[in-house]
């Protein structure tokens, strides 16, 4: 009996974690960037780092998914608030990426300083892990996934995060199977095709942060709003709700 209570619970769990964090963690985009950011690396330390990032980006799932509102709480520090941070380390990341100089990538790799072994565990964490691979959307989702899973019942509470669990390992083995194998994807489209991808990815990346940025912005401006009292408390968006205004008056 037991049984057929909870795994419907369980998979359903899985499904909406998986659904969730796998469109915004997004593995295949994050390769081209991890890519152009390992230019002179070799195949064994951008495998050592692919399986470096993948870990890193579990543990900040699992801690962001269990632990995220608990920390977010004890410093004061809202979600609108970690968007808007973490949306400007997105932007700046993809701006320089962006604007790098251009030529082939094959010629970039052979002038690159090697990329040594020390170099690949300084940045593992930052910039590759965070915010490139594991973003500031990222964490977010996985902290409102966290939250949207909880209940009043301590049993169903904690087969609904049981069942998140397999989700972010099946959301990391993807993101290291992008990083692991970037280099053999991308060298069938050769290193023009290569390059214009990696711009694109990167222009990708840019917009994806300013959406990020504006989202915070967004809701710290609806929460500004409401507690002025211009704005009421179940108001969709700023923009509709000063729209709204502009068209009635």
């Amino acid at each position: 009996m037991l049984l057929d209570h909870y795994a419907p619970i369980f998979l359903s769990s899985l499904l909406f974690a998986l659904a969730t964090l796998f469109p915004i963690l997004n593995p295949p985009a994050v390769a081209p960037i991890f890519l152009s950011l390992t230019e002179g690396a070799s195949l064994a330390t951008r495998a050592a780092l692919a399986k470096r990032i993948a870990l890193n980006a579990l543990m900040m799932l699992v801690i962001a998914m269990t632990l995220g509102h608990i920390v977010l709480a004890f410093f004061g520090i809202s979600l609108a608030i970690v968007r808007v941070g973490g949306g400007m380390l997105v932007i700046a990341s993809a701006w320089r990426l962006v604007n790098s100089p251009d030529g082939g990538t094959g010629h970039a790799a052979q002038l690159a300083e090697p990329f040594t072994s020390e170099m690949a565990r300084a940045r593992a964490f930052y910039p590759l892990t965070f915010p490139i691979s594991c973003g500031p959307g990222t964490i977010a989702a996985a902290i409102t996934v966290g939250a949207s899973l909880r209940d009043d019942q301590t049993a169903t509470s904690m087969v609904r995060l049981a069942g998140s669990l397999p989700a972010l390992l099946l959301v990391s083995f993807s993101l290291f199977l992008c990083l692991r194998f970037a280099a053999r994807f991308l060298h069938k489209l050769g290193e023009s095709g290569t390059a214009v991808f990696m711009r694109l990815s990167a222009f990708i990346l840019l917009c994806l942060g300013v959406q990020i940025v504006w989202e915070g912005i967004s809701e710290l401006l609806l929460q500004w709003l409401v507690r002025a009292g211009v704005a009421p408390a179940g108001a969709p968006s700023p923009l509709s709700f000063l729209l709204g205004k502009v068209i009635a008056s």
